[in-house]
C-alpha cells in the first residue's frame, strides 16, 4: 500500500494520455486540463487508451517526478466520471487498488465518518 500525508490529493485525468508525453506535457495537462496546481504536491494520474500503461506526476519542492508502470498482461480499472469533468479524486486506497488490479466495483467500503469542511 502507498504511504501519502493525508493532506496529498489524488487525481485521475478521465482521458486517455499518450504515453510518450513528459514532464512539460503531462503538466500541462494537469495545470490547464485538470484546472490543478501541479507544484501542489498532489498526484496527477494519466492512462493510456489501452488501459495498459500509467503515469503518475508528482511534484516535490525540488522537480517533478514520472512514475511509470507497464502492465504485461491485463489493465488498470477505468473510472467513469460524471458528465464532462476532465479528472476526479479518488484517495490513496482507490490508487493502490487500481494499480494492483482489485475490481473496485466488486468491492464495498464500509460507512466512515467524513468531516465536512467549515465555512470561511
Amino acid at each position: 500500500m502507498l504511504t501519502l500525508p493525508s493532506s496529498v490529493k489524488i487525481f485521475i485525468y478521465s482521458q486517455p494520455t499518450d504515453m510518450r508525453c513528459g514532464f512539460s506535457r503531462l503538466t500541462m495537462l494537469a495545470e490547464h486540463m485538470m484546472l490543478s496546481d501541479p507544484f501542489s504536491g498532489h498526484l496527477f494520474v494519466f492512462f493510456n487508451k489501452r488501459g495498459d500503461r500509467c503515469k503518475i506526476l508528482w511534484w516535490d519542492r525540488t522537480g517533478f517526478v514520472i512514475w511509470y508502470k507497464r502492465l504485461e498482461e491485463g489493465t488498470f480499472e477505468r473510472l467513469k466520471t460524471s458528465d464532462d469533468t476532465m479528472s476526479m479524486e479518488i484517495d490513496v486506497a482507490k490508487l493502490t487498488w487500481i494499480l494492483e488490479g482489485i475490481d473496485l466495483f466488486k468491492t464495498r467500503q464500509r460507512k466512515r465518518y467524513i468531516r465536512e469542511k467549515c465555512a470561511s
